[in-house]
């Protein structure tokens, strides 16, 4: 296994759920982690999380799906630690009205920009200075319905998120030979805020029965110290009490 000492990670999303958990994770396994998201005081939570359990972090909030934002936190991230090992691909969300009925030009735009355009984004960035380095590791939090067809996430989210994993197989068809690696994870519900924007919210029981950010922080650290000979290209994860498969 790898050690992750010393080593820097990018986690967007990182001010709450999934990338918080992930950027504790990693924090807590030896590497400095840069996270950001569009709230500064989130991240500033997260950071103190991290610094209180000993580790190091440099919060930088910005608009991921904008196109120069990732490029800009690249560069600091360059400057100031002169590597970048790991992207944890983690931000993006979803909307209450999310049924074709309801869609709207905005809307959809707004799904795509912050599920698809920013990962393509981040993900062409960060691998700027992986190339220079030979080596590097991106990991993309898709979903569950990045695989498969189901109503309750909307048809621009689950398209969104298909491409992410056609975006994440491609990395690795293109960039092993430059010591690339990605790996594209679609977890079914997981309990976080992002919930609060269905239609109809689960309650406080159907969310202690989905999987928990420590579950995919858990994964995002198993995946981060393979080999560098390993690639685990893409990695499907659920409860195992799944709703999905009730008849």
């Amino acid at each position: 296994m790898n050690s992750l000492v010393g080593k820097v990670a990018w986690i967007t999303g990182a001010g709450s759920g999934i990338g918080q958990a992930v950027a504790t994770a990693l924090a807590g396994a030896g590497c400095t982690v840069v996270l950001t998201g569009r709230r500064p005081e989130a991240l500033e939570q997260t950071a103190k999380r991290i610094a209180e359990n000993g580790g190091t972090s440099l919060a930088r909030s910005g608009d991921l799906t904008q196109p120069e934002t990732a490029g800009a936190i690249v560069a600091e991230i360059e400057e100031r630690f002169g590597r970048l090992d790991l992207l944890v691909n983690n931000a993006g969300g979803n909307i209450v009205e999310r049924a074709w009925k309801d869609l709207t030009p905005a809307s959809i735009d707004t799904l795509i920009h912050s599920n698809l355009s920013a990962a393509f984004y981040c993900a062409s960035a960060a691998m700027h200075p992986m190339r220079k380095a030979q080596q590097g590791q991106l990991i993309h939090v898709a979903s569950w319905a990045g695989k498969f067809i189901h109503p309750v996430s909307g048809p621009v989210y689950t398209a969104a998120k298909h491409a992410v994993v056609a975006m994440s197989q491609s990395i690795n068809m293109e960039e092993y030979k430059n010591g690339i690696r990605s790996t594209v994870i679609l977890p079914a519900e997981v309990a976080t805020p992002i919930l609060d924007k269905r239609p109809v919210p689960p309650s406080a029981q159907e969310r202690a029965e989905m999987l928990q950010p420590a579950d995919l922080a858990s994964l995002a650290l198993f995946i981060a110290t393979q080999p560098d000979s390993v690639c685990l290209n893409e990695v499907v994860i659920s409860a195992r009490l799944n709703k999905f498969y009730e008849r």
